[in-house]
């Protein structure tokens, strides 16, 4: 296999590939690597944490939010953590790169660790569809044994 050189011998970045944006109907539990644009609907924070360190006062600030986000073919709870809770108002539309999917009790939460982005976009031109939450629907972990 043959790779492209850059100046001096050194190869070459891969291209970057266009992203290609997923549905919120179509999230499925253990999958990652989404790309989306969605619009907030509501945020709650749920943890809100920190340490008074005399010599760093932004030093172990923990905050996490639950946001509900959705587009026009359904809604899912999204886990903001500490800068992306201030991102995520609602009401506002973001584009949520590298997104996955984390199960907590059973249901899916989205996600987007230290290797994705929250962006703040444009308005989007849509309705979030309210009455489609995956985020309500209920997974059971079965193994199968093969015989």
């Amino acid at each position: 296999m043959a790779t492209a050189e850059g100046p001096g011998g050194v190869p070459a970045k891969p291209a970057m590939r266009k992203p290609v944006f997923t549905k919120v109907d179509q999230l499925k539990p253990g999958t990652s690597g989404h790309t989306l644009t969605v619009k907030v609907v509501s945020s709650e924070t749920v943890l809100h944490k920190g340490r008074a360190a005399p010599s760093s006062a932004n030093l172990r600030r923990t905050r996490i939010a639950e946001c509900l986000v959705g587009d026009e073919t359904g809604t899912i709870v999204f886990t903001a953590r500490n800068e992306q809770v201030d991102l995520l108002k609602p009401g506002s539309t973001v584009i949520l790169r590298n997104a996955k999917i984390d199960m907590f009790k059973g249901s899916m939460r989205l996600a987007v660790d230290k290797w994705g982005r929250v962006e703040v976009a444009e308005p989007a031109n849509f309705d979030v569809r309210e009455d489609n939450n995956l985020s309500l629907v209920e997974y059971e972990l079965v193994n199968l044994v093969e015989e």
